[in-house]
């Protein structure tokens, strides 16, 4: 008599689902001696061995969303605007609607560079999730080049403010580390040996008494989570990083202690950023200040 085609598939074939494996048989994908099994509940015996075709996965498209952008720049070349904490720069798994893709989807239309990939298109370099502040991205494949090549040879100059827990000592330093992807914590980095060179420049601004900083930062490389690795690295992690700082101090100001247990983001803000325009060759800079949340966090620290 036979098995059912669908069963059997489903049996040597775990790691598909039923419905996939419908579907290749209701494609045709299914095959036996030159035959095509196109019915999936065809009784099938033992002999000749099944053949299936599985098509490569195709990366799905994000769609253009309306969502309100803080424009700082725009040309038929490139925008540059704000990105607010919370947003996600580009689609991933948990995150495939509501990134700043969809919205410059929606914002710049087809013409949005595609050259970072289907699900990056004009993406030129991110931000972290929980990190506001100043970004550029492409409209097109030559401005999207262009810039490419400037973040490839660190020639962009990206300015950056946070708070820190204590006071780093001296108040003025440079952070010259190599970072690697975490041997234990695949979804940390951390400083290890045989990793990429990074360096960081920070200088103090103000403080908190001795409870914690606000550092203004200058990167002149551009690893995943630099400075925020960094600054762990020299025992001062950045406020509301539950990443690298999962636990806060013991003694804090019974407001304070409230206020950043409900803190929604890291305070870490890409206050500047600087760059030659791709096609005009000017030299373009931007800034726009750290959110007032930075000075309320450092009050509170104060009190």
């Amino acid at each position: 008599m036979g098995e059912r085609l669908d069963r059997v598939l489903a049996r040597r074939l775990p790691e598909l689902s039923r419905s996939r494996l419908k579907a290749l048989v209701l494609e045709g994908r299914v095959t036996r001696a030159g035959r095509v099994l196109a019915d999936p509940g065809e009784r099938v015996k033992p002999g000749p061995p099944l053949e299936i075709v599985v098509p490569a996965a195709v990366e799905a498209r994000p769609r253009a969303e309306q969502h309100p952008l803080e424009v700082l720049f725009e040309d038929e070349h490139l925008i540059v605007l704000v990105k607010p904490a919370g947003m996600v720069v580009h689609p991933a798994p948990g995150h495939e609607a509501g990134t700043l893709v969809n919205a410059l989807l929606a914002h710049c239309g087809p013409s949005l560079s595609g050259i970072g990939g289907v699900r990056r298109p004009g993406i030129v370099h991110r931000l972290d999730r929980e990190v506001s502040g100043v970004l550029v991205a492409a409209k097109h494949d030559r401005a999207h080049l262009g810039l490419s090549a400037q973040f490839t040879v660190h020639s962009i100059e990206r300015i950056y403010e946070a708070i820190v827990w204590g006071v780093p000592s001296p108040v003025e330093g440079r952070i010259d580390k190599p970072i690697g992807r975490h041997p234990r914590d695949r979804l940390k980095m951390a400083v290890v040996e045989g990793g990429k060179r990074a360096v960081t420049r920070y200088r103090v601004l103000e403080t908190a008494g001795t409870r914690a900083a606000r550092l203004e930062l200058a990167l002149e490389t551009g690893r995943t989570h630099q400075i925020r690795v960094h600054l762990a690295s020299i025992g001062h992690p950045i406020l509301g990083d539950r990443l690298y700082a999962p636990r806060l101090p013991a003694r804090l100001p019974p407001a304070a202690r409230a206020r950043l247990e409900r803190l929604d983001r890291i305070a870490l803000h890409a206050r500047e950023l600087a760059f030659t325009h791709p096609m005009t060759g000017a030299r373009l800079r931007f800034a726009a200040p750290a959110p007032p949340l930075f000075g309320e966090l450092l009050a509170l620290l104060r009190s």
